[in-house]
């Protein structure tokens, strides 16, 4: 039985959400605010975290933030905001997907389905609770040569990428990973030097987004260079390429 967390302080909407994913054999429970919510994922480990942007105490984003500093349990925005910027801006803080209201309760469990499905069958780290932080890694792991990509940067492996694990990690500490990140990040180690239009990585994500746009796009490259990169604003490893997209320069 998958297990959903939905932190929502709307009674009406709650109870009919709840409602409707216990006779799709989920277990659920609501928590009102903020705070509440972040309390119980440890205790409860949910498969699924059903959000929304306006509670009474907390922000729904810094709250999205927050659980993405120790798990990668799959988040879906649920919220009556509706903007392009509201969407590219909760996939900003780690969101995976997002619904506005009102919305189809069919098309709810459809999707909370495919985000537990993609996360069990992608799993990218082991999820801890928020209160915990994430241990770094001691040894360098090596798999079977084919499920590991490395860039490499003064005789070390800088960025090394796990396909089995959907793991990345950065000079030997797992840094944690949207989806769409790591798929990235899998073609640009895959191509160093290769230049991506917006376009090409549009279709790289597609499917894993439900919302992917080309703003979006531009939100993952600077996620992905503040992960792995020494100085974000001046980077060396995900280039610009004015006009056209994005190359990864392996030095």
């Amino acid at each position: 039985m998958y297990k959903v967390l939905m932190i929502e302080d709307d009674a009406m909407i709650g109870d009919m959400v709840t409602m409707y994913l216990k006779e799709e054999g989920f277990h659920v429970i609501r928590e009102e605010n903020g705070t509440s919510g972040i309390t119980a994922i440890p205790q409860f480990q949910p498969d699924l975290i059903l959000l929304d942007l306006v509670l009474p105490d907390m922000d729904g984003l810094a709250i999205c933030r927050q659980v993405r500093e120790t798990s990668s349990v799959p988040i879906m925005i649920i919220s009556m905001k509706n903007k392009i910027v509201e969407r590219v801006n909760a996939l900003g803080a780690g969101a995976d997907d997002f619904m506005c209201k009102p919305f189809s309760m069919h098309e709810l469990i459809a999707r909370a389905h495919a985000l537990i499905r993609r996360a069990q069958r992608y799993p990218t780290m082991n999820q801890v609770p928020v209160t915990q932080s994430i241990p770094k890694v001691q040894e360098e792991v090596k798999p079977a040569k084919s499920t590991v990509l490395a860039a490499v940067m003064d005789k070390q492996d800088k960025i090394t990428l796990n396909t089995n694990a959907r793991s990345m990690s950065v000079y030997g500490e797992i840094v944690e990973t949207t989806y769409s990140e790591f798929e990235i990040m899998r073609c640009f180690i895959n191509n160093p030097g290769r230049v991506y239009s917006r376009e090409d990585l549009l279709q790289t994500v597609r499917g894993f987004d439900s919302f992917v746009t080309d703003r979006a796009i531009d939100v993952h490259i600077a996620n992905l260079r503040k992960k792995i990169e020494d100085n974000p604003k001046e980077p060396k490893w995900i280039r610009t390429v004015w006009g056209v997209g994005y190359k990864f320069v392996h030095m």
